[in-house]
């Protein structure tokens, strides 16, 4: 009997789509591309701050930390929202956050609950101001900045901070033809209200017009009056410092002629796309602001975690990638080199940030005065 045409097209479909489901069936289950390491049931939990998320999603982190039998789940939160998270019977087992001030609001949390909490820093960076050539030069020209080496230079914060306070725009100043605006001096920040490094940058201004640390309330009250307009001028800011820096990479110095951010951004950018702008160059405060990324752990097994990142060589080499200083300075610079990224080797001019408290009225202060 001969098959005619239209059914042997039939019969062929249909036995395409047995085949088709068979195959579907059977691949189903199979892994499809590289799959993530499969985590046991005993893997540390942690929360982290932003700082460190590229860090922990490294696979030789993960692998190296595995080998250690210190496996760890993180989630991502804002290191002002972590001492809420301090909780008995809930609590995870460590925190990681940028800055000591929000360690610090984690420790006083675990004190009152109870709770013991053992602090450690495994690696820092310092705050900077990422700038251009030309913006350098014109501040060198007004007495505010000087160079220290080529391409980098060190900024006088009393003399920047008097200038912004004087509202002083960009074609105000001596030889200023190479950025001739009607833009005001001001250097972008994140929100202070949702970012560590602009809370810094609170800090960084208080120190230069109080000229010391500030260490009280009622002193802290008068310096974020003043101060608030630094921030309120700039207009919008980022919640986070990654925009803050995109907008510096992506749009130029007609955008952000000046952005505050953390080294270890530039330095990674630097590491990741092989060097930086011809133009890009970095101005350190005088003095500055080291942000410590500060570990918390909340047990025993987290203890031994924060003492791998901090002394485990392949796990504090793997950080200088990430654009972190740690202390084998050597080891850093080493690694930076090859970029042509310039950098102050050593920092001369550190400070730190007012106590909690004040930091926390300062801060409200400004915010209040922002929502005005």
């Amino acid at each position: 009997m001969v098959m005619s045409t239209g059914k042997r097209v039939a019969l062929t479909v249909l036995l395409l789509a047995v085949l088709g489901g068979a195959l579907f069936f059977a691949l189903r289950g199979q892994p499809q591309g590289p799959q993530p390491m499969a985590l046991p049931a005993d893997a540390l939990q942690g929360l982290i701050a932003l700082d460190v998320e590229g860090y922990f999603k490294d696979e030789r982190v993960q692998r190296a930390l595995a080998a250690k039998r210190l496996p760890v789940q993180v989630a991502r939160i804002g290191s002002r929202d972590m001492a809420a998270r301090v909780a008995p019977g809930s609590t995870p087992d460590f925190f990681f956050s940028s800055g000591v001030v929000a360690a610090n609001q984690v420790v006083e949390a675990a004190r009152r609950a109870k709770l013991p909490a053992t602090q450690m820093a495994p690696f820092h960076t310092p705050l900077v101001i990422a700038s251009w050539e030309p913006i350098a030069k014109i501040l060198v020209a007004n007495g505010v900045a000087r160079p220290v080496a080529p391409k980098v230079y060190g900024v006088d914060m009393s003399r920047l901070t008097e200038l912004m306070l004087a509202r002083k725009r960009w074609k105000d100043l001596k030889d200023a033809a190479a950025y001739d605006v009607g833009r005001s001096v001001l250097v972008s920040t994140t929100d202070l209200r949702r970012s560590n490094s602009g809370a810094m940058y609170l800090a960084l201004t208080s120190h230069a017009l109080h000229g010391d640390v500030v260490a009280d309330r009622a002193t802290g009250q008068q310096m974020a009056l003043k101060l608030a307009e630094l921030f309120k001028r700039q207009g919008y800011q980022e919640n986070y410092v990654d925009g803050n820096f995109d907008d510096y990479v992506a749009i130029g110095m007609g955008k952000t002629p000046m952005a505050f951010i953390y080294e270890n951004q530039l330095v990674r950018h630097a590491l990741t796309k092989g060097g930086v702008g011809a133009d890009m160059v970095l101005l350190y405060p005088q003095p500055t602001i080291v942000n410590k990324v500060v570990f918390v752990a909340m047990s025993e097994r987290a203890k031994a975690l924060g003492a791998a990142l901090a002394g485990d060589a392949e796990l504090q080499a793997l950080a200088v990638e990430y654009g972190f200083r740690i202390a084998d300075a050597d080891r850093f610079m080493a690694t930076l080199k090859p970029t042509g990224l310039a950098v102050e080797p050593r920092l001369a001019q550190v400070v730190d940030p007012p106590a909690f408290e004040v930091m926390a009225e300062m801060i409200d202060v400004v915010a209040r005065e922002m929502a005005q």
